[in-house]
């Protein structure tokens, strides 16, 4: 019998060349397994393709809750955000995505996990890392970078599939590169490519609108929370799921959420993409002001620390990994108390807040007045500060005295 091989498969052009490619230079038997992280009518037709093209058999896998669940609300609570905009869409779904590439190989008894990522990109790391961490014993074929793949666009990979009686309707691409799935869309390539070019949004937008092309009236909008999970939109109890697909229609409306960014990619070279977050950047946007009010001083410092170190962790694919477990093991914790209502109205690509409540808020109308209350003694800010800038005082003590003696 022939070894498997599961190759995790998209669809488009490169994944499907990749299949014959797999069965003439390594004679395996292909499972393609397409998991589905919410991309929508990108799943339309893949089972007749995958077939066409030479594979054994195709998996479509709905992880869309487990995705929304596991991956994103932690990254939520932690306010992960790379380099201070990504919000982290691809990256948090690649560690899902291997995870059930692993399960459906450990199914098949398979010999070796195939992906499609080039050789200058974030994603072969994330895929690569994933598996090596769950699945050491399995083989990873990275085409991109193998001496026997000789495809080197798009036009020769057309032909490839041709050569091996594959038909399909590809076509000269002239559309960006995109990443979707429930959290966001990615585009790159194009004008996109030159950072001295403005995007050019009307071509370019899927999920929503510029804020220029967004209505003149502002929407409220009240999310809940529980615990650092998202409840409920104005009152509506839904999953994760829902609330994000809700979020990313009234947000979308709204202008909301598109960035355009030059990231550091892993491998060392700056990328230039945009990207639509709108029902993301809602829900960060929204937790954190739920923080606000209940976390501590020290806590909220030390969380944000944290946030950013695990979108570092998470961006290089390092998911699977003891430090990343150990930071979201410290996110969870902050999160007990995590409960309220965040209200805030949506205006042209603007997040405005509306009010925030919560039944563990520390804020303390009596202390924060400008009214004297009863748990604050202006007085005992003197104290406080002799101690709290005493080091400052003896340092300019002792250069004044430095100064005096070389006068």
């Amino acid at each position: 019998m022939k070894e498997k091989v599961i190759l995790a498969y998209s669809g488009g052009l490169d994944t499907t060349a990749i299949i014959p490619w797999l069965k003439e230079n390594f004679d395996y038997e292909v499972i393609c397994v397409c998991v589905d992280c919410g991309q929508g009518n990108e799943l339309d037709g893949l089972n007749e393709r995958a077939k066409l093209s030479g594979a054994t058999k195709l998996y479509i896998e709905d992880i869309v809750d487990d995705f929304c669940e596991n991956y994103i609300v932690p990254c939520v609570q932690a306010h992960a955000v790379y380099e201070n905009k990504y919000l982290l869409g691809t990256s948090m779904a690649r560690p899902a995505i291997v995870k059930r590439l692993v399960e459906i190989a450990r199914k098949e008894g398979a010999a070796a996990i195939c992906h499609g990522a080039t050789g200058k990109g974030n994603d072969q790391i994330r895929f690569e890392l994933g598996i090596k961490a769950l699945a050491p014993d399995l083989k990873i074929i990275a085409p991109w970078r193998s001496p026997l793949w000789k495809l080197d666009s798009r036009e020769s990979e057309i032909e490839y599939c041709h050569q091996h009686g594959i038909d399909l309707p590809f076509a000269q691409d002239s559309s960006y590169s995109r990443d979707r799935n429930i959290w966001h869309i990615s585009h790159e390539g194009l004008e996109l490519e030159d950072p001295a070019n403005e995007p050019n949004y009307d071509h370019l937008l899927v999920l929503g609108v510029t804020p220029e092309k967004a209505p003149d009236e502002g929407e409220y909008v009240t999310l809940s929370f529980e615990k650092g999970v998202p409840t409920a939109i104005n009152g509506e109890s839904m999953k994760v799921a829902d609330i994000i697909r809700k979020l990313n229609e009234i947000g979308g409306k709204h202008g909301i959420g598109i960035i355009d960014i030059v990231e550091n990619r892993v491998v060392g070279m700056k990328s230039r993409g945009v990207y639509e977050t709108p029902g993301g950047t809602i829900l960060y946007e929204a937790h954190q002001q739920l923080e606000e009010l209940i976390l501590d001083r020290d806590c909220y410092r030390t969380k944000a620390e944290m946030g950013a170190l695990l979108a570092q962790v998470i961006y290089e694919g390092k998911w699977f990994t003891p430090l990343c477990e150990a930071i979201r093991a410290f996110i969870t914790s902050t999160q007990e108390y995590v409960t309220g209502e965040v209200k805030f109205k949506l205006y042209k690509g603007n997040i405005i807040k509306a009010g925030t409540t919560s039944p563990y808020s520390l804020y303390n109308e009596s202390l924060a007045s400008f009214t004297t209350g009863d748990l604050y003694d202006h007085h005992d800010a003197d104290g406080f500060i002799n101690l709290f800038g005493l080091s400052t005082k003896v340092r300019a003590m002792k250069m004044l005295e430095v100064e005096k003696k070389n006068q």
